[in-house]
């Protein structure tokens, strides 16, 4: 009797064992995969809806690609050519949009809170809505943007032109 309750006790503790670190890195494991676009040619892309999360688009050609309502949350998009892109309503937080071309690109509602954008252009984008909370924007460029911002952003409750300290 004594013996079976070792191998049943000794049976037990090996599956704790295994099941608990499983458990464990399964509740880690991010739910999205950072995707690798870089220096792609990905001119009219459909990544509407999707979820990609640190994915690196650095030096990709991106024009009249479709971003729009994806979470783009801390995604490169380092020298990136976004021309005449949909990121209506993307979460772009804490993206990387250095040296990044948006012109004539649709953010409409999207949110950029804490965004890197010092070298980013953005000549003709639409900012409708979007927010710029805590981005890192060049003094010409956000005098620009200040030109075209208005309305107030559906997610975070914010005025475009608030965010992006207009006169």
């Amino acid at each position: 009797m004594n013996t079976k309750y070792r191998i049943s006790s000794l049976v037990l503790s090996l599956l704790l064992w295994a099941i608990i670190p499983i458990t464990a890195l399964v509740g880690l494991a991010s739910t999205a995969l950072a995707l690798e676009y870089n220096k792609e040619i990905l001119i009219e892309a459909d990544f509407s809806g999707r979820d990609l999360t640190d994915s690196s688009f650095t030096k990709a050609n991106l024009r009249q690609s479709n971003f729009s309502h994806a979470n783009l949350r801390g995604v490169s998009f380092f020298a990136a050519n976004l021309e005449s892109a949909n990121l209506e309503g993307a979460d772009l937080t804490n993206a990387t949009l250095d040296s990044a071309r948006l012109i004539r690109a649709n953010l409409a509602n999207a949110v950029l809170e804490g965004a890197f954008a010092i070298n980013a252009k953005f000549d003709g984008a639409i900012v409708d809505g979007a927010d710029f909370t805590d981005a890192l924007l060049r003094q010409d460029e956000q005098n620009k943007l200040c030109k075209l911002a208005k309305g107030t952003n559906p997610v975070t409750g914010r005025d475009t032109r608030d965010t992006l300290f207009c006169p």
